[in-house]
């Protein structure tokens, strides 16, 4: 095994004029007469060959700047390095005809440049990030004799159509503000076809809306559409599951699937949400490293093997472990059978908002529960948090409620302080912020950071984290999960349950990733009815009763995997789809 050093510097977060060049100052290479940090055009750059991995660096950068990785690893090649101590990436993955490829990692793993690379987007450089590489010369003869030549060959010439949807759908709001909906639709939809698609991903009634007028969801409906209706040969979907709830979650999963299965096209999707990834996905090629330093593309498995073993955090093929522990499920999402003490009994509430009418049954909230909120968007699940959280007052009474409430609202605001300062503006219990919360959230390397400049999973940690360690009794959080990879879902979901459990607080989740609310729930609250005109919230039910009306409203089935225990969605019409239904069984068999 050959040992490689890995050495990045976040130079959005790097301020040498403030530390005074302090990595420079205090690296031992240097002491010695070597230039191993140097600064080069007002910024400082790190020699990997010259670095002994000694750390000093990567702990007196008072920014948080520094990152260095040693390898013991033999690896080729990276396929794409952005610049010098900037992030690179190992490996590649290929799309395959009538086949959906899927890309399973972290967040700043490689995804979205593996996605900007196969759809031509970015030239891979092999390394050579000095030079401005604008032809695929060198790429050929590296693949030359080797299964990726022909595809890249293909890029070359321009032989390929390709349809992206991107993962940062904002930007189609913000480049077309003006346009409407059926207008973007008409750009890339045959007009045959255009009714059946409106009506295919329920847009009928913002057609004539303006892009930058419509919610997250409703764009991102928008974006899928648009994907799906270009005529290509290749498709590529980045994270389409942000902003949709589980049926339309499912759906476009389906519709995803029916493009490679029924038309012959080859599809690749990168997407966090596990259900639905399992549930499109035939293959998938699991991307490992470091965050924003590297990423390494594994070989292709089937969609269970890669899943199990990303769980498992183990690649059996390459003999990699890339996760110290396992990520474990069980056969019920929590006991549901265990006494509690009440905590907050609440009143049947009714609620009139804009043309849209809500009603909540009475319930009861216990003590050292979670307990999980599950509908469609525009059903009022949102309403009934903001009334517990005595942000609006329902119409029919009057909500007497006595306890501390900790609220994580659905859209999150930043402000420019530092997530230090957020913490210390606030009553928070200190000592359960160590033991609890840190750790799994990891918070205090985000202390410095501004709230403003944060990734979307990063302030959604730091929101979390801060309603988590508030002095309150009842804690409601909005979507929790939303811009999380899979393993900060994972880490997010089991700090909930610690700290809910060891402070015998009462919590309410509401989220759509039912992985995440298989986890992390012991009761759950299920709202159905008419979206944007009419919702009706059943009283708190345990998770076995619950899921299985929710899903039986949906006609989804669901199993457990037999080795992981995890939740798996059958596909419509298979033979154990058939078999629960028959049984009334919706919610997981094994």
């Amino acid at each position: 095994m050959e040992q490689k050093r890995i050495a990045v510097i976040n130079y959005k977060k790097c301020q040498p004029e403030k530390c005074n060049w302090l990595c420079i100052r205090v690296c031992p290479v240097n002491r010695t007469g070597k230039e191993c940090i140097v600064e080069q055009n007002k910024k400082p750059i790190i020699e990997e060959n010259l670095c002994t991995a000694c750390g000093i660096c990567v702990h007196k950068c008072p920014f948080d700047a520094i990152r260095i990785v040693n390898l013991s690893a033999k690896l080729d090649k990276p396929l794409h390095q952005y610049c010098k101590n900037c992030f690179r990436l190992y490996g590649f993955a290929l799309p395959m005809q009538g086949k959906v490829i899927g890309l399973l990692g972290a967040n700043g793993i490689g995804k979205t440049t593996l996605i900007k690379i196969l759809s031509a987007q970015i030239v891979p450089n092999l390394g050579n990030f000095k030079d401005n590489v604008t032809d695929y010369s060198n790429v050929l003869e590296f693949f030359r004799g080797k299964e990726a030549f022909d595809f890249f060959n293909e890029l070359a010439n321009r032989e390929k159509k390709f349809s992206l949807k991107i993962q940062r759908i904002e930007s189609i709001a913000a480049n077309f503000p003006n346009l409407t909906v059926g207008e973007l639709l008409e750009r890339f939809a045959a007009k045959e076809r255009f009714a059946d698609i409106a009506k295919e991903f329920e847009l009928e009634n913002i057609i004539s809306r303006k892009l930058k007028e419509i919610s997250g969801g409703e764009l991102q409906r928008v974006a899928i559409a648009v994907a799906l209706a270009k005529d290509a040969e290749l498709y590529f979907f980045d994270e389409p599951c942000s902003y949709l709830d589980v049926s339309q979650r499912l759906k476009i999963g389906k519709r995803i699937r029916d493009k490679a299965t029924k038309e012959g096209k080859a599809v690749m999707l990168a997407e966090h949400d596990l259900i639905v990834l399992d549930y499109a996905s035939d293959f998938v090629h699991l991307l490992f490293g470091e965050p924003h330093v590297y990423g390494v593309v594994a070989g292709k498995a089937t969609t269970r093997r890669g899943i199990n073993e990303f769980l498992e955090g183990y690649l059996s093929k390459e003999n990699i472990r890339f996760r110290a522990t396992e990520i474990k499920f069980y056969e019920r999402a929590a006991a549901t059978k265990r006494k509690r003490e009440p905590l907050l009994n609440y009143p049947k509430m009714e609620k009139k908002l804009d043309g849209f009418e809500l009603v909540v049954e009475e319930g009861e909230l216990y003590k050292g529960e979670v307990v999980s909120v599950l509908g469609p968007n525009g059903i009022g699940k949102t309403t009934f948090v903001r009334m517990l959280a005595n942000e609006i007052k329902p119409d029919n009474v009057e909500l007497k409620c006595s306890y501390k409430v900790a609220y994580k609202p659905q859209y999150l605001k930043s402000e420019h302080k530092t997530v230090r300062q957020l913490f210390d503006s606030l009553e928070i219990d200190l000592s359960l912020f160590e033991s609890e919360i840190e750790h799994r959230l990891q918070i205090k390397k985000l202390f410095d950071s501004f709230a403003d400049e944060l990734s979307g999973g990063e302030l959604q940690r730091v929101a979390i984290a801060l309603n988590l360690a508030r002095e309150a009794e009842i804690i409601l959080l909005d979507e929790p999960s939303a811009f999380l990879d899979v393993e900060e879902r994972l880490a997010a979901a089991e700090t909930i349950k610690a700290v809910v459990e060891k402070t015998q607080r009462s919590c309410i989740v509401v989220d759509h990733d039912l992985l995440f609310q298989d986890i992390v729930g012991e009761r759950i609250i299920v709202f159905e009815g008419i979206p944007a005109k009419k919702g009706f919230a059943h009283k708190p039910e345990t998770m076995e009763s619950g899921m299985n009306r929710f899903l039986k409203g949906l006609n989804i089935t669901f199993r457990r995997d037999k080795e992981t225990k995890r939740p798996r969605a059958n596909k419509l019409g298979s033979k154990k789809d058939r078999e629960q239904k028959a049984k009334g069984q919706y919610y997981y068999a094994l």
